[in-house]
Order: structure tokens, then sequence, then C-alpha cells
């Protein structure tokens, strides 16, 4: 064959080839394809050695060697230098020739493997990301074939499952399995849902697999498809141990109460409408009981709220401790509390709001201080006294209020007239609540009369309330409700601005008396009293002689430095203090040469058996004598016949005020009779008005 016609066949080929020279390994003839691989022509290329094409130690190694070993070949990867110095990778084979003239060549073939190589680069680049991807997942992933040999895990994967590096290593598919079996609490269920799985190998599954070591899996399998077709599965494995243990928190807070354990008004609620769905079917009875306990706040305002969670606590504990099994206790808020009676009768409740009184009954002990703590309870028994929890709670509530009107301590069953009075002192609190922007009340004013002399020495501003539809409703009936409403300091300071407005009407028409106006004990309290009282002494300009504060014992009994310093600043303006209802109150008389009191007023209650009830008689004259002691004069209160008047006179108190001279009248009429001439209570016999 000519070197033309070689030349011929070899530019024929795609691939690039080199004829060599088997004894002295020059190049003898190229390809055109050998010329465009390495940026040389064929003249270039024809009698270098073929070394020069050899840059890896693999090729320098070859071509370095024996005859005998070059004349075996070499077929693999390598790189080639070109022209211009840069390397190209190639799939390089090396083969024998033998000429028909009898010498030996070599037959040198390359195929470019840039665009391969750099392909498989770039997959080998992506394979690395993707693996460190796999193993930077939140989440443990296992990728298995459809004979269930693993594919592909991650690092995650294996550290929730725990699986021990041995096993990785090994490649061990079975007893990977094995281990991961091993650490299920129910291998058994494990086992037979992976059956199942197995059963419905395209359709995607979510579990939640328990550990031995305490973590909570959730698994999801999802098929895995190629070309569409099924070619294995891979699973997902999620540590939800937090989240499973803040959902069991969230479960607890939503269904029970976070101080003392005890169920919620929600579980409570969910209790009694199975109960109630039960009863439909059964009618079975069952009571609900509202507890509160009794001067609660006393516990927190002195030993603090941390110390009143505490003994809440412990009551809690002591309550339950008296019901039976299938009932339930529930906290409501604060110091209220629902119990609900499975299958209890009255007797039944009876029976178990009886422990629960007597458990209190023993002393408290909490960091080594005793106290005691009671209760009042209220009972409303299923169906009779109400057909949904909202109804039975209501009933309920309502007579555990009748044990409070009537002394704590105790228990009482609903009674349908206790909603009756209720209802209506609910639409009194409403009819009194509008009277005062309706101008339904009045200021009316009751004289204060001189014993000695006769004459009038100051007047008592009373309220009065007409109503349309109630007609008079009597002060006994309305200023208790207004105290326990607290729209008692709105009703006080109306009156008070009254009074002061009309004696300084008087005051400025040349009658300056003395007007007493009631505080109640819950006004006193206002942090402004004093300053609201000073502002209207101003206003007004009345002075504050002609003032008189009229309070009661009870005003003693709370906060005794606080009330002490306001009667103080009060005494400094001026104004005068006296103490109403005296004797049915406060024990301790100390306050007395203590504080600045300048008038006792002696409760009608010991005017009644003047003069024959020698009780009665006694109390006044001890009175009486306390107040002269004590330079405080005394006023006594309800005088309504002579008979009272003598007797007070012969005990030498100094003033009276009631029916006997005159009721309480409105100003425009008290104002006339402070108007006439001469007005004495020896006209009183003959002029009611005195």
């Amino acid at each position: 064959m000519t070197l033309q016609v070689q030349k011929s066949w070899l530019d024929s080929l795609q691939e690039a080839v080199w004829l060599v020279d088997a004894k002295s390994l020059c190049i003898v003839q190229s390809n055109e394809a050998a010329a465009r691989l390495l940026g040389l022509s064929c003249d270039e290329m024809r009698g270098m050695p073929v070394l020069r094409l050899a840059v890896t130690p693999e090729d320098q190694a070859f071509w370095g060697g024996t005859t005998e070993e070059i004349a075996r070949g070499i077929d693999s990867y390598t790189h080639v230098l070109r022209g211009d110095g840069a390397w190209v990778a190639v799939a390089r084979r090396v083969a024998p020739l033998q000429a028909l003239d009898g010498r030996g060549y070599l037959v040198l073939s390359m195929l470019d493997r840039t665009v391969q190589e750099n392909t498989e680069r770039e997959l080998e680049a992506l394979l690395a990301e993707l693996r460190a991807t796999l193993d930077s997942a939140a989440e443990g992933i296992l990728v298995c074939d459809l004979q269930g040999r693993i594919r592909a895990f991650n690092r995650r994967m294996a550290q929730i499952w725990d699986i021990p590096e041995r096993l990785l290593v090994e490649r061990d598919d079975q007893a990977v399995y094995a281990h991961m079996a091993a650490q299920v609490t129910d291998k058994k269920a494990y086992k037979r849902r992976l059956a199942e799985l197995a059963k419905q190998p395209e359709a995607q599954a979510c579990d939640i697999l328990h550990l031995r070591h305490g973590v909570v899996v959730e698994r999801l399998v999802v098929p895995q498809l190629q070309r569409g077709e099924l070619s294995g599965w891979v699973y997902s494995y999620r540590d939800i141990t937090q989240q499973q243990a803040d959902r069991q928190r969230i479960q607890e807070l939503a269904y029970t109460d976070a101080l003392t354990g005890l169920p919620n008004y929600r579980q409570f609620a969910q209790r009694v409408d199975v109960a109630i769905q039960e009863a439909s079917e059964k009618a079975p009875c069952f009571a609900i009981v509202f507890l509160d306990l009794d001067r609660f706040k006393i516990v927190n305002d002195s030993l603090g709220h941390s110390f009143g969670d505490r003994v809440l606590q412990l009551v809690a504990e002591r309550i339950a401790s008296c019901l039976r099994q299938t009932d339930m206790l529930c906290r409501l808020g604060g110091d209220e509390f629902l119990l609900y009676l499975h299958e209890a009768d009255a007797a039944v409740a009876e029976g178990v709001v009886r422990r629960i009184l007597e458990s209190m009954l023993r002393p408290c002990e909490l960091d080594g201080m005793g106290f005691s703590v009671m209760c009042s309870m209220g009972i409303a028994l299923y169906p009779q006294d109400g057909a949904t929890l909202d109804e039975l709670i209501k009933q309920a509530d309502t007579a555990m209020y009748r044990v409070k009107d009537r002394g704590r301590g105790n228990y009482s069953f609903y009674q349908p007239q206790m909603n009756a009075h209720l209802l209506s002192r609910m639409k009194l609190e409403h009819a009194m609540r509008q009277a005062l922007a309706a101008q339904r009340f009045a200021v009316h004013y009751q004289p204060q009369v001189s014993l000695a002399t006769g004459g009038i020495t100051g007047a008592e501003a009373l309220l009065r309330w007409t109503d349309p539809e109630l007609g008079t409703v009597s002060p006994g009936l309305f200023i208790p409700l207004a105290e326990e409403s607290g729209f008692i300091i709105v009703l006080g300071a109306w009156v008070m601005e009254q009074a002061v407005r009309e004696a300084a009407k008087w005051m400025h028409a040349g009658h300056p008396l003395v007007i007493s106006v009631n505080v109640s004990t819950l006004e006193f309290r206002q942090p402004d009293f004093v300053e609201r009282v000073t502002r209207l002494l101003a206003v007004h300009q009345l002075p504050p002689a002609l003032l008189e504060i009229e309070l009661t014992e009870s005003i003693m009994l709370q906060d005794a430095l606080e009330m002490e310093e306001r009667l103080r600043e009060l005494a400094g303006l001026g104004v005068s203090l006296a103490i109403d209802d005296f004797g049915t109150g406060y024990s301790n008389l100390a306050y007395l040469k203590k504080l600045p009191i300048h008038k006792l007023k002696i409760d009608q209650s010991f005017i009644r058996g003047l003069p024959d009830d020698e009780g009665d008689l006694a109390i006044v004259r001890a009175i009486v004598g306390m107040g002269q002691a004590l330079h405080i004069e005394v006023v006594a209160e309800g005088v309504e016949t002579t008979a009272q008047r003598a007797a007070l006179q012969r005990l030498h108190c100094g003033h009276f005020q009631g029916f006997l001279c005159t009721p309480a009248l409105p100003a425009t009429e008290f104002w006339q009779k402070l108007a006439r001439p001469g007005a004495a209570m020896q006209d009183a016999l003959a002029d009611p008005l005195c």
C-alpha cells in the first residue's frame, strides 16, 4: 500500500489516527482528524517522535517500555498535548500493524473526549452537590429499588434511626432493615405496615413511628418514577418529637387549667354535654355545683398572689379528694370552681358538698403558716333546674350567691324564687342608674335640734328616690344595692355637691347651718375624695366648718393608717367628722381618742326602747357619758315620741333628730322652715315641722 493510498484511507476515518514506526517510534503518517485534534498539520507531525504526544505519566511509561510491551498495545482514557500547549482529553488506543513489506507499525488512534469529559465533570459536580444537599436536608432520606435494595440515603436518616457506622460501611441492606425494625416500639405493627405498603407500590403513605429512644418520626413514602415507570420508593423521615411534645402541651393547655392542672371549662363543658346526651336516653340526674372561696381576696392582698396561687392548688387537691372517680372538678377562674357530680340526685349532691365543707374546716398550712379557707356552694340539678350547662351554671351561681348573702361557708340548692329575687334586683339596679340622669333623685334635709334650746343646729342631707313605675323607693332598699354595685360612688358625689350648694345658698341668705352628709366606706376610700371635697367648698364658697361628714365605724376596719391620714386631712380643712350609727359596729373604741371625731350619732335601735328598756337606757347613758368625757357632741337619731325626747333630756344628750320634729324635707320646704323666725323645738307639739 502506498503512502498516498494510506493517507486517503486514513482521512476517511473520523477518529484521529497516527501510523507509528514500531522501531523508531516516530510518526509515519497521520490523518486530517489528527491534525484537527492537535492543531498541527500532517507534514508537521510526520517524523515527530510519538513520545511528543505523551503528556501523562501512564503514556510516558508506555512509550518508554520494551518493544514487546509496546507491541501488546494499550486502550484507556488519557490526555494529549495540542500544538498550542493545551491538554485534550481523549480515548486513546494503540495496536500493532504488520505491513506487506514486512515492516512493523503501530496504529495510534484517539477520540476527542473533551465534551464528554466536561459533561462527566459537570455530572460529578452535580452529583456531589446533590449528595451535599441530601446530607444537609433536615429530613432523613432513604431510596430503594423495586427489589428493596438501598440505592441512596443521607446522614440525617442514619442519625434518626441511630444506624451504626459499621452497617453504613458494610452496605448490608438486610442488616440495616433489621436494625430499623428493632428501633420501633411496635415491631409487629411496623412490619405489617411495610407489607401493606408493598401491596400498594404506587400509593403515597404517611405514618407516625415511635422509636425506642424516645424519638417520634413521621414517615412519608413516595413512589419513584423513571420515564413514567415505577423504579423504586423514596422514604423520608422527619423527627417530630418536639412538635409532638408541643402539640401535646397545647392540647393540655386547651383542656386543662395551667395553675391547678384541673380540667378547664372547655373540657368540663364537653363532659357535661356527653352527660346530657346520655341523659336523654337513660334519664339519669346529675348535679352542677358552683363553688366560690370566701374572702379569698384577703389572702391575695395580704400574702401576695404567688402565695394565693399555691393556696388555690391546695384547695383544688382538697376538693378533688372529696369527689368520686366519675365526678369532675373544674377551675372556672380566680377562686371559682365548677363540679360535675355524675348521676347525683339531691341526696348524693348534698353528701358530696358536706364532705367538701368538712374537708375545708381542716386548717391549711403553707410555709409554716396556718390558715383557714372556707367556701360557699350553690347546687343545680339536671334536668329540673336547667336543660343546658349555661342554665345549670346560672342557677348554681344564683344559689351560691344566696349563701353569700346569708353568711357564707355553707351550701344551698337552687330554688326558682331565687331568680325572681335576682331579676327584681337587676331591674332595680337598672332603674337606679337611669334615675340619676332622669333627675328622679332628690336630696331632702332633716333638722338636728338642740335638746337644751329647741333650736335647729344642723341638718342631715338624705337621698330620696321617686320612680314613675316603682313609686317611692326606700333608701334601705336601694342604698345597699348601690354600695354592692359601686354606684354609691356616683350617687354619693352627687349628694355631696347638692348639699354643699344648698348650704352655701342658705349661708349667703343669712342662715348659716351645718350640713351633715353621709359618706359610704367605698366613696371615702376613693383617692381623690379629699381633693373633691376641697374643690366643692372652694367652688361654692362654703366655709369648711359648715360641712359635716358622717362615716360608719366600719371605716376603721380596713386600711386603718390610710383612713386615719385622710380623716386628719379633712379635719385640717376645718370639716367636722361624725360617726353614724354609733354602737352597732366597730368594737375597739380607741379611735375615739386617736382621731379628730366631733360628733357621735346614737343609732335609732337604741332609742326605740326609751324610756322603759333598761338595756337601751344604759347604752344611751354610756354613750352620752363617753361623749361628754371626750368632749364630743352626741346626737340621738330616730326620736319619735315626747317620752323619748324627755328621757334624752334627762340623760343630758345634746341633740336629736327624727319624726318627732319632722321627716326629711325637700330643700324648698326646709328653707321655709329655716327662714321662719324663732324656729325652735318648743313648737314641735303644735307644729309637726318644729
